[in-house]
């Protein structure tokens, strides 16, 4: 996997991750996968909306998740 990508989750980092953050994993993940660091016009789109969907995802995995031993603020 991508080393760049950090754990977005107490107690990696001490505070919920900021959509930022969130975000440039996503960017990182996109771009790993799909193999390119900044897409050719003709495929911005798709690597726009993957971004997206995949910030997304990561939001609702993160509110989702259950940690034992850390207290989560509203």
């Amino acid at each position: 996997m991508c080393r760049s990508i950090k754990t977005l989750r107490p107690p990696a980092i001490p505070e919920e991750a900021t959509e930022e953050e969130i975000r440039a994993a996503a960017l990182q993940f996109v771009r790993k996968v799909s193999g390119f660091r900044a897409p050719a016009a003709h495929n911005q789109e798709v690597f726009d909306r993957a971004v997206d969907e995949i910030t997304e995802a990561t939001v609702g995995l993160l509110d989702g998740l259950e940690i034992r031993g850390v207290v989560r603020t509203p």
